[in-house]
């Protein structure tokens, strides 16, 4: 995978609007998570979330506990935030309200 540039802080913040419930921690991830009804919901849904990354060569974090499932992007090539997370985000996020 090609470098991205790193995002501005201030492309960050406007990007942060368009993915709900995102946020940043330690200045280089997205991180969020989702609940689920049942376990069974929380694994279907990181399966679908398995199937975007492949698709979009971009791969979270992911961690199952129970009905909770927590995501971590970064972009590891260029060293943090890029456009490639919140992309990623926009499609963690679709996959969740389906």
């Amino acid at each position: 995978m090609a470098k991205q540039p790193l995002l501005t802080e201030r492309e960050l913040q406007e990007a942060l609007s368009d993915v709900e419930g995102w946020r940043v921690e330690e200045e280089k991830w997205l991180v969020k998570s989702y609940l689920h009804s049942t376990f069974l919901e929380a694994v279907d849904f990181v399966n679908r979330v398995a199937q975007a990354a492949e698709e979009e060569n971009h791969h979270p974090f992911i961690t199952i506990e129970y009905r909770r499932v927590q995501l971590k992007l970064t972009t590891w090539y260029s060293g943090g935030l890029t456009r490639l997370d919140i992309i990623m985000a926009q499609r963690c996020n679709s996959l969740f309200k389906k």
